[in-house]
Parts: C-alpha cells; structure tokens; sequence
C-alpha cells in the first residue's frame, strides 16, 4: 500500500455531486482541511449501514463533511456540528445554506470542551475532526453522549505516520498532540464499552461501536 495505491483509488471515485466537488476543490485551494477521499466513501458506507437518526460532529471547518453525512444520510437525519473557529463559521453556514440543508444541520460556534457537557445523549455517530490534541479530552463526553450501538469514528488519528515514532524525533512542537494522540488510540482500543479498529486509511481513522450493555 503506498501512494500509487490511493491514487488508483481515487480514480475509481464517482464524486459526491456537483456542489460537494466545488466545495472540497475550494477548500483544498485554500488549504481548509478536509475529510480525504477514502474517509468520505468510509463515511458513506456507515451512514448506509447505520442509518443514524442523530449525528454529532466535532470540527466543522467549511462544513463540507456535515453536509456529505446529509447528503447520504436519511431523510430524517438531524446533525449538530461543532466548531470554535470564528472565521470559519459564517462560510459553514452559508455553504450550509446553499447546500439546502438549513434545517437539517445546526452549527454550534463554541469550544467543543465547553458545550459537550452541556449535551443530551442520544447519538448514533459522533465523528471527530477537530484539534487532534483534544481528541483525548472528547473522549468522555463522547462516549455519555453516545447511544449502545452507536459509532465513533475519529480522523486523522496517525499524524502522517509521526504517530509511529518516538517522541524524540517528532519535532518539539508538536510532541504534545504526538503524546494526547496515541493516549486517545491506547484509551479506544482498551475502554471495555467500546469495540475498535484503527484504519490507515486518509491519514488515519479510529472506528469504535459502544457496545451493548
């Protein structure tokens, strides 16, 4: 598996439809990050099988994957996002809008930290795609927020492969995110009430089930 292989399957992609292309050509031009291809075909496969009532979403950025999980999620999909990025709130909104899902997806402008414990249980797929040294911090109200049978799905979980090395190497500014990242994917892997698999997909994603009691 190498850079070839996720270029012949990048080629094989359909696309997601007009406007989902534009918006994530825009962000990749504007250097936004995003949810990579094969994150997106894994995104639209869960939201198939699931078929989640309720979605939370910690990072919003341009709003590009909440309005992809509206797009292939049910009709009677409700999504909040989260996101504490002032700048980028207004451009979600708008693209929320145009996208004609103003009554489907609600962007919350307020740290994640802050709003969680602040939140009703009650959903079927929380996905991560924040700061990655929060993710450790997310965790807890993640999980109370979660509903038995529900799945988490956290991205960008292996740093560019930095994941792997020691904190020696990684260069000094960024060993606190290297150190809360591989706490976060030791805790998912070992927290009885959740199964996970870590996949190398994108730049890494961690996929839990909360497991029935």
């Amino acid at each position: 598996m190498d850079d070839r292989t996720d270029i012949f399957i990048a080629s094989l992609e359909k696309g997601n439809g007009t406007f989902l292309d534009e918006l994530e050509d825009k962000a990749i031009g504007d250097g936004v990050p995003i949810i990579k291809k094969p994150v997106q075909g894994l995104l639209r496969v869960l939201l198939k099988l699931k078929r989640p009532a309720n979605v939370l979403e910690i990072g919003t950025a341009v709003a590009f994957s909440s309005i992809l999980m509206a797009t292939y999620g049910p009709e009677d999909m409700r999504i909040v996002t989260i996101e504490d990025y002032e700048k980028r709130v207004p451009l979600a909104r708008e693209n929320i809008k145009k996208a004609g899902f103003e009554e489907k997806i609600e962007v919350i402008f307020k740290d994640a930290n802050e709003v969680l414990p602040e939140m009703e249980p009650g959903f079927d797929l929380i996905f991560i795609d924040a700061a990655k040294a929060q993710y450790i911090n997310y965790l807890p109200e993640a999980l109370r927020l979660l509903n038995n049978g529900g799945i988490m799905l956290a991205d960008n979980c292996l740093q560019g492969g930095d994941i792997l090395e020691s904190k020696f190497i990684v260069e000094r500014r960024d060993r606190t995110i290297h150190k809360r990242m591989r706490e976060f994917l030791y805790a998912v892997e070992n927290d009885d009430r959740l199964t996970t698999t870590i996949l190398t997909i994108g730049d890494g994603v961690a996929l839990s089930v909360k497991n029935e009691k």
